[in-house]
């Protein structure tokens, strides 16, 4: 059975583009994936770790061949637990507004936390990195309210898709669908282009 996992990242519930896009992907994805088991993990809903002080030894006792002691043991386990939930699934959608022209502190939260030796990738201190997620798929959905890719440096820049996808790749996921909402809200023509973003998600979502 296929799994598909949807990581939400804006806390903004029913006004959100986001998860207004999200909403109508798995609509479609369920209909054309009748037998495909459809996860939500919302980043906001209290359950992710930190990864404090504690985890960061833990992380690092790892990286020299150590268990991690003391704290880190239950922090450590925190960490395992998120990863395991996040790699149970085949597939995964992202929806992701842009946060001071970058993701929301909450996502880069979750990839601190999941982003670990032997888990995400591995190492080799010739070869360096290796991303351990290969064989996955991921859509994400990008929002914004102010950058464009049809505006100029005066509407701010774009570390939003950049960042987030070049962690994708460098876990190892390789096959990834794109879609942006990101209107000048204070142009006419906003609800054109949220049709115009429905539609490409719609079309994504059915061949996903």
């Amino acid at each position: 059975m296929t799994r598909l996992l949807h990581i939400s990242a804006s806390p903004r519930g029913e006004a959100s583009e986001s998860l207004g896009l999200a909403a109508a992907f798995l609509d479609v994805y369920r209909e054309t994936n009748p037998g495909a088991d459809v996860e939500h993990l919302d980043l906001w809903d209290g359950t992710l770790p930190e990864f404090g002080p504690a985890a960061a030894k833990a992380k690092m006792d790892v990286f020299a061949g150590a268990e991690p002691s003391g704290e880190g043991v239950a922090a450590w386990e925190a960490a395992k637990a998120t990863f395991a939930r996040f790699d149970a699934a085949d597939r995964y959608l992202f929806s992701v507004p842009m946060w001071n022209a970058g993701v929301p502190y909450i996502l880069k939260q979750f990839i601190d936390v999941v982003s670990q030796p032997g888990m995400v990738f591995g190492f080799d201190p010739v070869t360096g990195y290796q991303g351990l997620l290969t064989g996955k798929k991921a859509a994400v959905i990008y929002t914004g309210a102010v950058w464009g890719e049809d505006r100029g440096p005066e509407f701010g820049s774009d570390f939003q898709k950049p960042y987030f996808e070049d962690w994708l790749r460098w876990a190892g996921i390789s096959d990834i669908t794109s879609v942006r909402f990101q209107p000048n809200l204070a142009a006419a023509d906003v609800d054109t282009a949220r049709e115009k973003a429905r539609s490409v998600v719609l079309e994504a979502a059915a061949s996903f």
